[in-house]
């Protein structure tokens, strides 16, 4: 396993957050997803030969907010 953290532009709220945990813990080799909507970043635990941070970044953008890999 290994661990990312990706800062987020534009959340605003618990729901934000949810939104965001919800699309990267459906992606296959993600397994889990922690959001900070106090640090705007979210630290994913992931199995790198399955998802690379590019798909991390167009999961996060496709809900609406800006990932600064």
């Amino acid at each position: 396993m290994q661990t990312t953290i990706i800062n987020i532009k534009g959340m605003t709220c618990m729901g934000c957050v949810r939104s965001i945990k919800n699309v990267l813990e459906k992606i296959p080799g993600v397994s889990s997803a922690e959001v900070s909507l106090e640090d705007a970043q979210v630290t994913i635990q992931f199995d790198a030969t399955i998802v690379s941070n590019d798909q991390f970044k167009q999961a996060i953008e496709e809900a609406g907010f800006e990932a600064i890999i």
